[in-house]
């Protein structure tokens, strides 16, 4: 009778995750990854036996072991039962490993090999076992034949080495495998800033109320579709040198360019004003600068007060910016406020440019009729 037992591990494996793209904006994949680790400890022992018909006739259950070696901590031996384990295995000759030392349980892969003087493997057998207590034995009741194993005695002088190939399997460990390379911060805003300050390669020149401003074509027609029909299209400009504009506040174009290659506003006051704000969103709105435009909005929006939010409410209904509209519409509804906003010029400005805003004023603050 076989006593070892085929022991079936469920494998660890890792779960592919599929990702299902059903828009045509995809989101960056953040990969991370992980490995299992199963750490071994393997050792051999030889167990020589000579003379080994004298150890025959002692019988079954009557073993002689090998002396106890070490793998990682723990102690084992091999015993061998010449007569068979038991008296319906006296046929054949049990080998066994015995668990002989160890403070936790030992999960273990061995290997018998029958080997002959000249080294050469006569039989091999393999197991997988975890003995959980001191004093545990697991091998093979039939080992081999008596009569197998008397062919092999007669070339071998009665004697024979039993091989043990021992390993120790640690439990299994997960660890984090990510390589996380450190990446600096994209420094392109500055590298373009530099272009802009520096003048190298320029090829157009804008002037703004006799104030010259130089710019790279191509950079311009990059961001903006309006300067890449300007520039690039069937306008006159594009075999100009020299474009006018007459109708912007040089520092509101300064600020225009700054945003076009660095992305960002300028970092001077002026910019900052409300009214150089509602100049910029009107100059990002007419180039197309969407991005600038967003930015320009909810700065505004932020700043709505009673001196401003007439020619605030006016820009809006103008250049149909929804979202700063009614803010500025909430901001009036308050009690008491349009009131003060009728005294002052902006509202004056706003009735005689946006008359039609006055149905939307009228709507948030007139009483609800009565049926």
């Amino acid at each position: 009778m076989h006593v070892s037992t085929q022991v079936t591990e469920t494998p660890i494996t890792s779960v592919a995750m599929a990702n299902n793209f059903t828009s045509s904006v995809q989101k960056p994949i953040t990969e991370t990854s992980s490995r299992c680790l199963t750490e071994s400890v393997t050792n051999a022992h030889n167990f020589e036996v000579t003379s080994y018909s004298l150890l025959q006739g002692m019988g079954a259950g009557k073993f002689i072991s090998s002396n106890t070696f070490n793998v990682d901590g723990y102690g084992w031996n091999i015993g061998i039962y010449p007569d068979g384990w038991k008296e319906d295995t006296g046929a054949y000759m049990s080998a066994f490993l015995c668990f002989c030392s160890g403070t936790t349980d030992a999960k273990v892969k061995f290997t018998f090999s029958l080997l002959e003087k000249d080294r050469e493997v006569n039989k091999l057998e393999s197991t997988t076992y975890t003995f959980k207590l001191v004093g545990g034995y697991w091998g093979w009741e039939k080992f081999i034949m008596n009569s197998k194993l008397k062919e092999l005695l007669s070339r071998n002088d009665d004697c024979f080495t039993i091989r043990c190939v021992l390993t120790i399997l640690k439990e299994p460990r997960i660890e984090d495998s990510t390589v996380i390379v450190p990446v600096p911060q994209s420094d392109l805003h500055m590298h373009f800033a530099n272009m802009l300050k520096d003048g190298e390669g320029m090829d157009v020149t804008f002037s703004v109320r006799d104030q010259l401003f130089n710019a790279h074509r191509c950079v311009l027609a990059a961001r903006s579709s309006v300067f890449k029909a300007e520039l690039f299209g069937q306008m006159k400009e594009t075999t100009m040198k020299h474009v006018k504009i007459d109708d912007m506040e040089p520092s509101i174009f300064e600020a225009l360019l700054h945003f076009i290659y660095t992305d960002t506003l300028p970092s001077n006051c002026e910019v900052d004003q409300n009214v150089a704000l509602q100049h910029l969103l009107v100059a990002a709105d007419r180039y197309g600068l969407e991005r600038l435009k967003a930015i320009c909005e909810g700065k505004l929006c932020q700043r709505i007060d009673v001196q401003t939010v007439a020619t605030t409410l006016a820009l809006a209904e103008q250049h149909g910016i929804v979202q700063l509209k009614n803010a500025c519409l909430r901001y009036l509804s308050s009690q008491g406020v349009l009131q003060a906003v009728k005294e002052t010029d902006g509202f004056k400005h706003l009735t005689t440019s946006c008359p039609s805003i006055m149905v939307d004023i009228l709507d948030i603050v007139a009483p609800p009729s009565v049926v």
